[in-house]
């Protein structure tokens, strides 16, 4: 048995726990910072338009945090299952364990968890990803996975999703991904207009930009489900068939682009309907709205300037 980087292959190494996506991490710590920054100047705002801004601001960050954070999550499809199945190449030992395969924009994780976690005298935890994002080579890290000897059900899964199995489960899920990523990016834009476009006199704007930011959402649901809908290859993990749905982030992805809908929506028809309830729940002055709507102008008075009386022209008389 030779070394590979001064590791015995297909022996008991320390693994370390699943970890947790770096960049969604990035993306959530980002706007939770945003948020904190606005609740730290929210008791500067007086009046009942302290809680329309809270409500305000805080769903427009929910709204940009998730179009970004699901571009990093694996959760788009998943499937896991308890099997009792082989564990190591060479090796008749078995193990009972919890198999999961998340499936991405950007690629794969597989994991592996014992039940127990401590089997065959090690930890068995393990957390495997396997990209396809632009620049990335799948096939390199399945081939320095097979060179690491991870364990038979992650080599197994893995090899599903590589170029050159029979499935075409890589070219089905990798064109979903690119699909979905590049119109949910279009949908991020579309966003950061639709807040800007609702801070100026011409709100209208505004909620076609949101209404536009619900569509590209929508649109990137869609693409990756038409793509994804194909029956995967059957997934046989030692005594169960493993068997994999839509997950949490392609649900709250579709959640974000109907609210996006509604809110755009009634934008809208706001400002068809009732221009100036609009201008008044966007944080307008009454003034502002007469004005707009074509009313006299606001005249003001000095209380301090007294104007000379006309003199009363029935008490004057001429005397000749």
């Amino acid at each position: 048995m030779t070394l590979w980087n001064g590791v015995l292959p297909f022996y008991p190494q320390p693994r370390h726990a699943a970890g947790f996506s770096v960049p969604l991490l990035i993306v959530i710590l980002v706007f939770l910072a945003l948020a904190a920054s606005f609740l730290l100047i929210l008791p500067g705002i007086r009046g009942h338009s302290r809680w329309f801004w809270l409500v305000r601001v805080l769903l427009s960050l929910f709204i940009g945090a998730e179009i970004v954070a699901v571009h990093f999550s694996a959760e788009w499809f998943v499937g896991r299952v308890n099997t009792n199945t082989s564990y190591k190449a060479f090796s008749a030992a078995r193990v009972t364990a919890r198999v999961g395969l998340l499936v991405g924009l950007e690629g794969i994780n597989i994991t592996l968890t014992g039940t127990p976690v401590h089997q065959l005298n090690e930890t068995i935890d393990y957390n495997e990803q396997f990209t396809w994002r632009l620049r990335e080579n799948y096939a390199a890290e399945y081939a320095n996975a097979l060179e690491k000897g991870l364990p038979n059900p992650v080599l197994y899964l893995a090899e599903k999703f590589t170029p050159s199995s029979p499935c075409g489960l890589y070219h089905q899920y990798r064109l979903a991904g690119h699909y979905a990523s590049a119109t949910l990016w279009v949908a991020f834009c579309f966003w950061l207009l639709s807040n800007v476009l609702l801070s100026t006199p011409a709100p209208l704007y505004g909620g076609l930009a949101l209404l536009t930011t619900g569509a590209f959402a929508l649109f990137g649901i869609f693409a990756f489900a038409s793509i994804s809908s194909v029956p995967l290859c059957p997934l046989r993990l030692g005594s169960a068939v493993l068997t994999a749905q839509y997950g949490a982030a392609f649900w709250v992805t579709l959640a974000t682009g109907i609210l996006c809908l509604f809110l755009g929506g009634a934008v809208v028809s706001l400002h068809y309907v009732r221009p100036s309830a609009l201008r008044t729940l966007l944080d307008q002055s009454a003034e502002d709205c007469s004005q707009a709507k074509g009313g006299s102008p606001l005249i003001l008075g000095n209380p301090l300037h007294k104007q000379a009386a006309l003199p009363d022209l029935k008490f004057i008389t001429t005397n000749l």
